[in-house]
């Protein structure tokens, strides 16, 4: 039973369309034409359709998360819409690292794409291809076939497009350090961790073999993992969890040679969650006899040793091992640094967009998921204007009352000053208003104005590269899709303080405490993911269970699975 079957109801009760096969389009009364391109003798332009369609054609790059999230929620009545990936399906990311031991099947953390694609009111075009270029001037992205060469027809063709939505996600970043490339695992794709459980029962078959010392024999059932971040800490945990319930009693021989190292080049591993779940996390290692190597950063990797420097003191370290998985971040694709050149953004690490979504420089594209930055502006650049908006009587001071007419337009177009009167647990904006003492004035003038707003932009926080924030991003923009002719004529959006007016939608905020619900029969299904960790909640008809009261392991255990499995058997129970 798979996984993600339970998240498919998300998907009902919504337009299908079934026709995605060449053969039903042709049967409808549609054509299919190919003609060789001006650009270059092999690419070929697919159109479908005997009539030019007068819908926009929107071009999706991707079937992540980003990206599949936003295909389930546009309504395509209003698009043409065709998707580009070299992956036909989508995968359940988080659970990767409980594929890597066994906990959880690789079949069950992946769902075709064009069964997820599928509306009843429209048709959406799925080819198995690589997108190897972006051209922004012509609006054109040139493909290529992922599929076996040796079959017949060309692999190469181009798409136009009216939208393009690039939700390509990222690739592992190596810091072009030498031998992680040959030598490391990584752990994206499902390949990855198919990969590594096959690596971690090749280096138990090959430490019990006759005729090795116990050097040797620790040597190979060393495993290091190289970052500490989310998914290097999940999948320490899981391979522990792997070893020590599961391989020592078939592997009894070895069990005392077993050893799991994490290095991160920080302070702490998890550092960018709570600091009460790095702390945990650190301790249950402890108690675990999971090693953890804080302030050292990887120089090099070979086949058979971790090479590090002291961050403190700048000694060198070696370390054997008998496998590595490197687990320290991500960078952008080719596809997306040349297009990143193009654009006026060669200069930067990632691809920068606006708070709607939209990448600059560049009209009517769009970037979603790990493969963007997203450029909060600050207020300080507008503040000179704020305050000549609110000054409506042009006196030089800002009322309480006038300061009140825009306060709603600030929070929503600048949201760190929420986050702002939060860190300094103030309960309204007007405390701002405050003189440095603490007392309430009932006016302030330009320079006080600008000293009460000089700090909100240090909470300014860059958004994480994870599955919910492109979750999020995905439905986020289908909703500016499908509100575009109603936002045009009647904008959402908070105020322009510069250029006067509205913005047509209000920019993307992230939702830090996003939540699931499933319903079935008379059982409700509730998860909450929170910046503090997981609660799970099951709310049954005769009784109500908190499980896990103690988390057994980390931050994202297998007790995730677990859960999904006993909520599925209880969905088809009932």
């Amino acid at each position: 039973m798979r996984v993600l079957s339970y998240l498919q109801s998300a998907f009902h009760g919504r337009p299908y369309a079934s026709k995605l096969l060449i053969l039903c389009s042709i049967s409808s009364g549609g054509l299919i034409a190919y003609a060789d391109s001006q650009s270059d003798g092999k690419m070929s332009i697919v159109e479908h359709g005997n009539k030019k369609s007068q819908k926009k054609r929107v071009v999706v790059l991707g079937t992540g998360w980003a990206a599949t999230s936003f295909l389930k929620d546009l309504d395509i009545s209003s698009y043409d819409v065709q998707v580009v990936s070299p992956r036909n399906y989508f995968a359940f990311t988080p659970l990767l690292p409980s594929v890597t031991c066994g906990t959880v099947e690789a079949r069950s953390i992946v769902e075709p794409v064009r069964n997820m694609i599928k509306k009843r009111n429209g048709e959406i075009l799925f080819w198995e291809a690589e997108c190897l270029k972006i051209d922004a001037a012509n609006r054109r992205v040139f493909c290529k076939s992922t599929v076996d060469e040796n079959l017949a027809g060309k692999d190469e063709f181009d798409l136009e497009y009216d939208c393009l939505v690039i939700a390509v996600g990222a690739e592992v970043n190596t810091f072009n350090i030498p031998g992680v490339a040959e030598y490391c695992h990584f752990l994206k794709e499902v390949e990855d961790a198919q990969r590594i459980r096959r690596t971690v029962i090749d280096c138990f078959e090959k430490a019990v073999l006759p005729g090795l010392t116990d050097e040797e024999r620790k040597t190979n059932l060393h495993f290091v993992i190289v970052g500490g971040g989310p998914t290097g800490v999940e999948f320490a945990a899981e391979l522990h969890d792997f070893v020590y319930e599961d391989l020592v009693n078939i592997y009894p021989g070895v069990k005392d040679l077993v050893k799991i190292t994490v290095i991160q080049s920080g302070d702490h591993i998890l550092n960018t969650f709570d600091e009460r779940i790095s702390t945990f996390a650190e301790q249950k290692f402890s108690r675990d006899g999971i090693e953890v190597l804080t302030g050292r950063r990887v120089v090099s990797v070979s086949d058979r040793t971790v090479n590090m420097k002291m961050k403190s003191n700048g000694e060198d370290i070696s370390m054997p091992h008998g496998m590595v998985v490197w687990s320290t971040g991500v960078g952008s694709r080719p596809v997306v640094k040349d297009f990143m050149e193009q654009i006026g953004q060669g200069s930067r690490r990632v691809l920068a967009t606006d708070e709607w979504l939209r990448v600059k420089g560049c009209e009517y594209v769009y970037a979603l998921g790990d493969c963007t930055h997203l450029q909060q502006k600050k207020i300080k650049e507008d503040i000179s204007e704020i305050f000549k908006a609110a000054d409506k009587d042009n006196n030089g001071s800002l009322t309480i009352e006038e300061f009140r007419e825009v306060i709603e337009d600030i929070v929503i177009r600048y949201p760190q000053v929420e986050l702002y009167l939060q860190s300094k647990h103030l309960f309204d904006v007007v405390d701002l208003f405050k003189d440095p003492e603490g007392n309430d004035r009932e006016e302030i003038d330009i320079e006080g104005f600008k000293l009460a707003l000089s700090h909100v932009d240090t909470q300014m926080k860059s958004l994480p590269a994870t599955a919910q924030v492109a979750s999020q991003q995905g439905a986020y923009l289908a909703r500016c899709f499908n509100l575009s002719e109603k936002c045009k004529r009647n904008p959402e959006g908070p105020r322009r303080f510069r250029s006067g007016g509205r913005h047509e939608f209000r920019p993307f905020r992230y939702d830090r405490a996003a939540k699931v619900y499933q319903k079935q029969g008379k059982s409700a299904y509730h998860l909450t993911i929170t910046s503090n960790g997981i609660n799970f909640c099951l709310n049954m008809k005769l009784e109500e269970l908190l499980w896990p009261k103690k988390m057994k392991n980390l931050v994202i255990k297998k007790y995730w699975y677990d859960l999904m499995n006993l909520l599925l058997l209880n969905a088809v129970s009932n």
